[in-house]
Order: structure tokens, then C-alpha cells, then sequence
């Protein structure tokens, strides 16, 4: 018998999990594909935004159709982080005379050498990696080999990009992703996952093709945010609600006790009042995301990454067009600090050739911000 071992968040489970499972189990010849959402990912450093349950259920309704299929909540249920090591061992001891396949992407595969126990994985499981994205396995052949004297098995397939996170920015927005199972997006709408309740009704303050900015600004945000050390949720809600303020003028009843700043260029003024109703009428607290709303626009000196993240996003998403953007976008991916200097020196020597004002925070910031890269420039 031969059966195949497949973790992953699934959070959630999308088409492009299902089409791996079928590829893996047809090069393989997989009698079964044992699929096993993580408990806690020790790679994830914020966990999973669904609950276990949660994650355990949709993956049991996207592969409901195939009976070759098996959903296990090993790691669900285990205690602490889930390393594979642990469970490539459990399914050793529990199917012992089984030809065992541990099942990546060739993303994966790229990290495996830093894996906790990876030669022990290797003991009990071949390593079976498909490629993703166009993406070919077979490149780092030698160099696991090398390292482990083994060699995994490369499955030919190369599925589309998708992603999860990506797909709950999408839900967070109340667009239905065209990359999910029926079934799965049923289960999602009925339990309100990846849902924020200040979203839909800040949203609803914008102008619709503010909205998709506000979406786009989010799909920025939150593709950076792990790599910045940014919670993913942190940065879906200040993205998305940052421009919540644009229209609501000084006279509306949503501002009936909101206190203007003092010599505020109009163009700056909703970030002040995105702030305001962020707080007021939609009642988010935290004040990290309220301060990146708040400086969105501006900027300010000692801005946390979060806010760096925001300001950049709002910038720089795809729906941007000047000159020299596509320099910073790929100063953005490596280095946000950096990308915030260049911003703003920008900025600044746009407005020193026009008669308009520099508003005293953006000056500060770039100081700020100046100081913090001194050396690297």
C-alpha cells in the first residue's frame, strides 16, 4: 500500500490543495492521501486565522468527493507546535508496512534543510515535491542530496499561484475568491470566517472605486505583512479601513465630536478622521492600527512597521501609476525603511518644485526615517 502525508494550514483549503492531492496521487500511485491541517505551523509566527476545527471541516468538505481522501487531526489535536518529524513518526508506527510519500511544494522543499529533524523525516517518508508556479523541483536535486545522500521524488505539476492569505482578504472584503470549493465557501459564509465586523460598514462610507483601492492597498499590506513582522489581521484592518474618513465631510453626525488638528491641509484631513470614526463608530481599539490610519497619508517620525506598511501600501498598490514606482515596489518586497526614505525624499523634492506646502509631520518623517538609514543610503 502506498499513501501519501500532506499537511499545510488549508486556511483555508483552496482548489489549488486539491489539485496537488490528485497530481501527487496519480504520479505516486497513491492507494491514499492522508491530509492533515497543522495545529500550530511552527513557520507561522502570528498561527492560523481559523480555528482547527474550522480548518479540519472545510478540508473535509473539499475532499469529501474523492474517496481516496482521508482528513486526519493528528496534528489538530496534538499538543504544541507540529513538527513533521512527529507526525512523519506517528504514521510510521501506525502504517508500518506502507510505502510512505511526504507530500511539499517545491516552495517548501527550498526550506526543508532548516526543518527541526529533517533527517529523521527522511527515516520514516520519501519526500515527494511538486512544483508551484512553474517553478521545477529537480533545481535543487544535488544540493539535497548532497546534504542528505537521498533523493526526493520531483511530481511533475505545476499548479497556479494561490494563495491563502490572499484568499482571506478576498473574504474580508466580501469577495467570493474564484479558487475555492463550493462547498468550502458555503462553510465559510455560515460561520463568518476571515470576516471583520468593522470592514463591510467602513467600506460602505467610500465610493466604489475607493473601495477597490482599499482592497488593493489590504492584498499589499498583507502579502508584505509576515516578512515585516506585521500580524496579518493588524494589517488587513488598517488597510482597510485608512481611507474610511475620505469622504465623510466635518459636518456629518459621524464627526459631531471630532476636533480638527490645527492647519491641516484638506487632502490630509481624513486620515485624522479615518482615525476618528475607526475608533467611534466602528470600535476598533488597538491603537496600533488606529496610529497607522491615523499617519497614513502624512507619515510621521518613529513609525511602527505597521504604519510603514499602511503608508507604503497606500502608495505604491497596483493601481498606482508615476514615475519611479516600479523602483520602489521592489525596494518594498526587501526593505521597508529604505523604501519609506526614497518615498519620501521623493515626495519632498516634488513639493520643493510646486507652490504647495510641506505639512510638518512628512518633514519630520523624513528625518526620522533619515536617521534610522544613515549608512545604507
Amino acid at each position: 500500500m502506498k499513501i501519501g502525508l500532506y499537511g499545510g494550514s488549508f486556511d483555508p483549503v483552496h482548489n489549488e490543495h486539491v489539485r496537488f492531492a490528485q497530481a501527487a496521487k496519480e504520479v505516486l500511485g497513491l492507494d491514499k492521501v492522508i491530509i492533515l491541517p497543522a495545529g500550530a505551523a511552527p513557520h507561522k509566527k502570528f498561527g492560523a486565522a481559523a480555528s482547527g476545527e474550522d480548518r479540519l471541516a472545510m478540508c473535509r468538505l473539499a475532499f469529501a468527493p474523492f474517496p481516496w481522501a482521508e482528513v486526519s487531526d493528528f496534528e489538530v489535536n496534538a499538543a504544541g507546535k507540529s513538527f513533521s518529524y512527529l507526525t512523519c513518526r506517528h504514521f510510521a508506527a501506525l502504517c508500518p508496512q506502507a510505502e510512505r510519500f511526504f507530500l511539499v511544494g517545491e516552495d517548501m522543499l527550498e526550506d526543508f534543510f532548516t526543518w527541526r529533524e529533517p533527517d529523521d523525516i527522511l527515516k520514516n517518508v520519501t519526500l515527494a515535491a511538486c512544483g508551484r508556479g512553474g517553478r521545477d523541483p529537480a533545481a535543487l536535486a544535488e544540493k539535497f542530496y548532497a546534504r542528505f545522500h537521498k533523493r526526493f521524488l520531483a511530481v511533475p505539476f505545476a499548479g497556479e499561484e494561490v494563495s491563502s492569505r490572499m484568499v482571506r482578504v478576498d473574504l474580508a472584503f466580501g469577495k467570493r475568491p474564484a479558487d475555492i470549493p463550493e462547498a468550502v465557501y458555503g462553510y465559510l459564509r455560515a460561520h463568518g470566517l476571515y470576516a471583520h465586523p468593522a470592514i463591510a460598514p467602513a467600506l460602505a462610507l467610500e465610493k466604489e472605486a475607493r473601495r477597490e483601492h482599499s482592497y488593493r492597498v489590504a492584498r499589499m499590506a498583507v502579502e508584505r505583512a509576515s516578512s515585516a513582522g506585521v500580524e496579518e489581521g493588524k494589517a488587513l484592518l488598517a488597510a482597510a479601513l485608512h481611507d474610511c474618513g475620505k469622504y465623510v465631510p466635518l459636518t456629518s453626525p459621524l464627526l459631531e465630536d471630532f476636533t480638527p488638528p490645527a492647519d491641516v491641509p484638506p487632502p490630509v484631513m481624513h486620515q485624522y478622521t479615518g482615525a476618528y470614526l475607526a475608533r467611534h463608530s466602528f470600535g476598533i481599539e488597538d491603537e496600533e492600527v488606529l496610529d497607522a490610519i491615523r499617519y497614513h497619508t502624512s507619515g510621521r517620525a518613529e513609525m511602527t512597521a505597521l504604519g510603514m506598511l499602511v503608508y507604503l501600501s497606500d502608495l505604491l498598490e497596483e493601481g498606482r501609476e508615476f514615475a519611479g514606482i516600479d523602483a520602489l515596489r521592489a525596494l518594498f518586497s526587501v526593505d521597508l525603511k529604505m523604501c519609506l526614505y526614497r518615498s519620501l525624499k521623493d515626495q519632498l523634492a516634488y513639493l520643493a518644485g510646486t507652490d504647495k506646502p510641506v505639512y510638518p509631520l512628512t518633514e519630520q518623517a523624513y528625518r526620522w526615517i533619515k536617521q534610522e538609514i544613515k549608512g545604507k543610503e
